[in-house]
Order: structure tokens, then sequence, then C-alpha cells
């Protein structure tokens, strides 16, 4: 391993900003920061190039928001990284035009990030962060990392010295711990479906394959696994903790739960209430596209036009006890009825776990930044409403968080329609002025009884030049899982 001659960035001409992470939300901030001529930006990942999501890349899927929540364009209409211009440059904006879709496939969405991604400048990727520290001396954050070659074996090490710090390091896959130890053992057919592309065919084979989870991952995996069943042999379980296989909230108000509006009237709630909140949300962001749910319908249907039923058993309000193996290749799994207080066994060939993503654990990259940071009544850490960790005051320089925050900030922190939004945030923000004006109004429902207007920009925390005056603290404080605008992404961070 070598030593770089020159770090990425020197003490005495430090950047204003580096991201940690280089998923959708630091890729839309990195865009939305790339015409400010006076922010110094870098942004790594420890992934070879962009990726979004491979595992669920399956052939027809779609997002489940419209193409109007790319990257840039619900803080920037001109942006030349939006959706529209990616379409301009491959010659596709008519055949667009005519198909009349306002929901593009998961497939186009994760090339048009990787066309940004390749284009833009400012983006290091093969780079794991090693460890953050704060230097008060320098009062600046410093950066250890590790370069990596081209086959992910460390190469080089360097440091970088910034004001700020914006973390978007995604999320993980969730397993339920019954499940842990089988998910973890080599050759036992479970796969979370994260990685359900990658053993799509072997899944296949399987005699009998269960798939657990109600979202719209779930519901995906299950139809695409009965279309590629034979009739009447289709032996296929789906199994959920939900009392159903409910329908998303998409309704046109029902959507307003993913503005800047209910963000900010979510975050002034008191603790205990947000807290109480949340899990009664569930079908904002874990339900089933309809359009899903009536292929499913139909699919079955049409297998039952010529008599009998098809061999795929759907259960939902079922939660999965303990499990374990049977002889080599099998998997028992111990069934619980939540409503009957019933008790089952059913052995299966394979087993698809559409469990959702949970946020990504830092304590290890931000251990030297613990005593530092302000957490709650729960221990978690946090969060003002400029998506900044709340800090000792004796930290000048801020660190913002993207889909970190939805304790404090509701369900729209996952939400790829809010990404160019908050990327305006914090960006005008961290450069103490207002370099994309933002909507004072975003919803026709009032949420309290006291309508909450958007937070005015504050000053830059570490100064960092046109516009940005430093700061003595970080603003006042405040105090999953897959989901209808989903972003389980690649996993740059350890």
């Amino acid at each position: 391993m070598t030593t770089p001659q020159t770090p990425a960035s020197a003490p005495d001409q430090p950047l204003d900003l580096v991201g940690i992470g280089i998923g959708p939300f630091n890729l839309s901030l990195a865009a939305l920061a790339q015409p400010l001529s006076d922010l110094r930006v870098a942004f790594y990942d420890q992934n070879p190039a962009f990726h979004w999501h491979p595992g669920l890349l399956i052939d027809g899927t779609t997002l489940q928001v419209p193409y109007l929540a790319d990257l840039v364009t619900l803080a920037d209409p001109t942006s030349p990284w939006s959706f529209l211009n990616y379409l301009r440059t491959r010659e596709r904006l008519y055949p667009f035009y005519f198909s009349e879709r306002q929901h593009i496939h998961r497939a186009e969405y994760d090339a048009y990030c990787r066309w940004v991604s390749q284009n833009l400048p400012g983006l290091h990727f093969n780079h794991h962060i090693d460890a953050v520290r704060w230097n008060p001396e320098r009062v600046l954050f410093e950066i250890d990392y590790t370069q990596l070659d081209p086959e992910g074996e460390a190469d080089a090490l360097g440091r970088a010295y910034t004001r700020n710090l914006v973390l978007g390091v995604g999320t993980a896959p969730y397993i339920p711990e019954p499940l842990r130890p089988l998910a973890e053992a080599p050759n036992v057919p479970v796969t979370h479906s994260a990685d359900y592309l990658d053993h799509r065919d072997k899944i296949l084979d399987a005699e009998h394959i269960t798939v657990i989870g109600s979202g719209q991952s779930g519901a995906e995996i299950f139809l695409d696994l009965l279309r590629s069943r034979p009739v009447g042999r289709e032996r296929l379980h789906w199994l959920a903790r939900t009392p159903a296989f409910a329908p998303m909230e998409y309704s046109k108000l029902g959507l307003e739960h993913f503005t800047p509006d209910y963000t900010h009237y979510f975050r002034a709630l008191p603790e205990p209430v947000r807290d109480q909140v949340l899990p009664q949300q569930w079908q904002l962001h874990q339900g089933i596209d309809r359009h899903t749910i009536a292929d499913i319908q139909d699919e079955l249907y049409r297998r039952s036009l010529h008599g009998g039923w098809p061999d795929a058993v759907l259960t939902p309000g079922v939660f999965v006890r303990t499990a374990g193996r049977v002889g080599t290749t099998r998997v028992e799994l111990h069934l619980e009825h939540t409503q009957q207080g019933s008790r089952s066994r059913l052995t299966t060939d394979a087993v698809v776990l559409a469990t959702g993503y949970r946020e990504r654990r830092v304590d290890t990259l931000l251990a030297a930044l613990d005593p530092y940071i302000r957490r709650d009544s729960n221990g978690r850490a946090r969060v003002d409403e400029h998506h900044r960790l709340v800090l000792d005051p004796s930290v000048k320089g801020a660190i913002h968080v993207q889909n970190a925050e939805t304790h404090t900030h509701g369900v729209g922190a996952p939400d790829l329609g809010l990404a160019a939004w908050r990327s305006a945030v914090i960006l005008n923000a961290l450069i103490g002025r207002t370099a994309y004006p933002l909507p004072h109004r975003t919803a026709f429902t009032t949420f309290g009884l006291e309508p909450r207007t958007q937070p005015r920009p504050q000053h830059a925390v570490g100064g960092t030049g046109s516009g940005g005056t430093a700061s003595g603290g970080t603003g006042s404080g405040g105090t999953g899982s897959e989901n209808r605008h989903t972003i389980p992404r690649q996993l740059p961070v350890h």
C-alpha cells in the first residue's frame, strides 16, 4: 500500500463540504452544488460505480414516484442534471413524450443516475472512509480514507479536510432475528430481496418457494415468481406480518404527507408523539402499489380459468417465531397467526426475505465524534430543521444527514420526491444565502392548527465563501424500511 504525495485537500485549502456515500440523495446534493462556484465539494463512496438497488431491477418494475422526482427538478427545473435533459442527450425525448409515462422504469432511473454520476465532477468512487474526526485547532473535520484498486483491495491512504460533512450512507437490508442465522449460514436457501436477481435462477429451481414481506418488493417478487411457474404447480407461499396485503396510500391528499409542509409539522411535534405516529403510517410507505396488486390478482385469476385453484397460498397476519434447517437444503418456518393465536410449521425449499431496510448505523465511522453529538431520550441523534446533527457548540462545522432522520422528520425522510428539496435546504444553510428559492407552501392540507412556514436559511456554520458567515453553533435542536419512494441502495461505508 502506498501513501499519496498530495492529500485530497490540505488544511490551508479545505473543502467546504465532503459527502460520505453516493446514492441518490448525495448525488442530488452534488448535482445541485455543482453550479455554486463558491462551494468546494467532494463526495466519496467505496463502490466502484453508482448502481441503484441492482437486486430489484426486475423487468417492468417502476418507481412509485413521478419522473419529476428526479435528482434536481423539484428544486431547479433548469438544471442540466434533470431526467428530461438525460432523455434529450439520449435522443429519447419524443419516445418518452408519446409513452405518456408518469412513473418510469426502475432500470431507467438507475441508468439516469449513473449518467449523472459519470459526468458530474467531484465524485470519488473506490474510496472507503476509515474515520472522521473534529480538529478543534484547525476548526476542520479530518477524514481518513483508503483508496481501493479495481478489485476492491487497499491501494493508497489519504486524508481530506473539510468545514462541513453530509452523511448519505443509505440503508442496510433488514433480516428478522429468527431468520438471521439461516441467512448468514453458507448454502442455506434464504435470500434477502436486495439480492433477488443474483439468485433468481437458483430460487426458481426450488420445488417450493416462500416469500416473506408485504411491501412493494415482496409483491413484485411474488408476481415475478408466479409468472415463472407452471400453471397448477406454482408451489408458492406469500406470508406477511401486516393484517392485509394492503394498497399503498396513494390518494392525492394522502400524498401530501410527502411534502415539506408535513415535514415541518412532524418535526415540531413532541418526541413521544412522533414515535407514536410513525408506526401508524405504515400504509403511506409500506403498502403495495395498486397496479401490482391488480396484476397479482389477474395472474391468479388467469390460472383458475380452466377449473381448480393455483397452488399459491397468500397469508397475511403471520410472523415467523423461529426457523431451522431440515436436512441439508430445506428450511422449516415456525409460524404464528397474530389474530387467531394459532401456530403451524411450513417446510420450504427457498425463502426470499422482502423484510425491508433499516437506517445504516454509523457509530463506528463517527466514533470520534460521538462525545459531540446531542441525543434524544431514546439515544438517537437530534437533527435540526436544516437536517444537521445537533452538536456541542465547540464544533463549528456542520454534519448534515440524508435519510437518517425519520425519527425527527417523518415518513418523507427516505422519499425520493423530497430529495431535491432537502438538498436545496442543506445548500442554502451551508452558504448562508438563498441559492435555491423554496416554496413557502406545498400542500393544500393544513397540518395542525398553527400553520408553519418554511424556515429561513441560516448562515453557513463553517463559513464557505460568498455569503457565508462562521457561527458558533449548529442551530436549534429538535427533538426505513422499504417504502413507496424507496432508496434501499448500495452500501458505501462499513
